[in-house]
């Protein structure tokens, strides 16, 4: 590890104890501001490694606690492959940041795209409830984008008017500069100062959109969550994003972060799903028959006779489905056994023959 770099936490912006699901939510924010695609300022890519390399030691338990106890010196030895190894990008950034991510840390073999640059990417965020992960299915997303004027229909220029093309460049966008020093003949190319990289003059802009060819709106659409989606995945959708401010660039991508909703039923912990049974003193020493919610309905769950406070039951297979595989998680009940606050006079007088009975015993 090189000296000088900034503390992986400090990169992210994240409390040393932060759990994974805020880590990578803090991640993607920030990835996706500096993601070179769609941030072309000259610090955006060393930005965007700097990002990525944090989050692939933070992100991997065992290289976190080797860079808890001995800071960068505790990764000496790891190779860019192994810090990056554990970055799933299809979860990040819903499949395909990985392409940009390999060119960048020189994992690929392609170079870089070339050409106008596609719209910026638009994030949203979504909560689904337990029964839509059960069983996948369509879900209406309404989010905000940049979109074409509806007006000039893109073109910036004012109804009734047209663009003409950039005597300048031609409407190449780019310009050749001759400058010859020392004797010697130089050229470059340079972004045409006429027309601003846009090949065309616009004399009249449209008023609805000021000439900047898009305007902010929502729109909703439909996306299907597969079946066992985990917490904080990213969907991408593809071309439904923010228009390009480039003529003929692709508009960019939707990505929509999954979160599950609240349920008072149960605590979600990836495919299993977990419950708190409250039952009697008696129904603990004596066993008991309680009615316990699913997914899908209710079973009834003998208890033992003699249960524990504390105990955990498991009910094979009424978890939620594991990703992508045919699998399905369990429920896990958390036996609670409740002491009376208040127990009325008959209750005191069954407990002090009992506390009379286990005194004898001892």
């Amino acid at each position: 590890m090189a000296a000088g770099k900034r503390d992986y936490y400090e990169v992210l912006g994240v409390s040393r104890d932060v759990d994974p699901q805020e880590m990578k939510k803090a991640y993607r924010k920030l990835a996706l501001k500096y993601h070179p695609d769609h941030n072309e300022g000259a610090e955006a890519e060393e930005k965007f490694k700097e990002l990525s390399e944090a989050y692939g030691v933070l992100s991997d338990p065992e290289k976190r606690a080797r860079y808890d106890r001995g800071g960068f010196a505790g990764l000496d030895g790891m190779s860019s492959e192994d810090i990056f190894s554990n970055i799933n990008f299809g979860d990040i950034f819903g499949g395909g940041g990985g392409s940009v991510f390999d060119d960048i840390f020189g994992f690929g073999r392609g170079g870089r795209r070339r050409g106008p640059a596609p719209g910026s990417s638009v994030e949203v965020e979504i909560t689904v409830p337990l029964k839509r992960i059960l069983t996948g299915g369509e879900e209406t997303v309404t989010y905000n984008r940049f979109e074409a004027c509806p007006t000039c229909d893109g073109t910036r220029a004012k109804p009734g008017t047209e663009a003409r093309l950039c005597a300048e460049c031609g409407g190449g966008g780019q310009k050749v500069f001759t400058i010859q020093q020392q004797g010697m003949t130089f050229q470059q190319v340079a972004v045409c100062p006429e027309c601003r990289g846009q090949g065309t003059i616009i004399e009249e802009y449209c008023p609805d959109c000021d000439g900047r060819g898009s305007v902010e709106g929502e729109t909703k659409i439909e996306i299907n969550i597969p079946p066992g989606i985990e917490e904080g995945v990213a969907l991408r959708v593809p071309g439904h994003g923010n228009l390009s401010p480039d003529p003929g660039a692709p508009p960019g991508d939707l990505i929509v972060v999954i979160n599950t909703e609240k349920d008072k039923r149960f605590k979600r912990r990836g495919e299993h799903l977990y419950r708190d049974i409250k039952i009697q003193i008696p129904d603990a020493v004596f066993g008991t028959k309680v009615d316990v919610p699913t997914l899908v309905g209710e079973l009834e769950v003998k208890i033992p006779a003699g249960t524990q406070p504390g105990t955990t039951m498991r009910i094979p297979n009424e978890g939620l489905p594991v990703f992508r595989s045919g699998r399905r998680g369990d429920i896990y009940l958390n036996i609670l056994v409740e002491i009376p606050k208040k127990p009325s006079k008959e209750e005191k007088k069954i407990f002090k023959q009992l506390q009379e009975l286990n005194e004898k015993k001892h």
